[in-house]
């Protein structure tokens, strides 16, 4: 059972053996290392890099649903893509926008 799998996804249109697989895999790198970004300070945050990262899994998401063959592993890759990049976005937005001015202290 297990070999028949194995054989199953060795020989898939979207297999080990095609750019179809290795391109997703790798761009798994662009969302761990956004994930990694969640602990830099919202100010360090760049509004074209995330927005670029959000449209770019958006985009393809979708993209991988309608080709031929489906490629589930481009379209995990591009949900996790668009969410890290819309959770960024929020976090560099929150403190742009929403927090609200720390006041002075006097000094006396």
């Amino acid at each position: 059972m297990a070999t028949s799998k194995l054989q199953a996804l060795w020989n898939h249109p979207a297999g080990p053996k095609t750019i179809h697989f290795w391109a997703p895999t790798f761009k798994w790198g662009i969302s761990i290392a956004n994930i990694a970004d969640f602990a830099k300070p919202p100010e360090k945050l760049s509004y074209p890099q995330q927005i670029a990262v959000t449209c770019t899994g958006v985009i393809w998401s979708r993209y991988s649903m309608v080709i031929n063959p489906k490629n589930w592993n481009l379209f995990s890759v591009n949900v996790a893509m668009a969410g890290t990049g819309i959770y960024q976005l929020a976090r560099k937005i929150k403190h742009d926008y929403a927090t609200e001015a720390e006041p002075a202290v006097a000094n006396e």
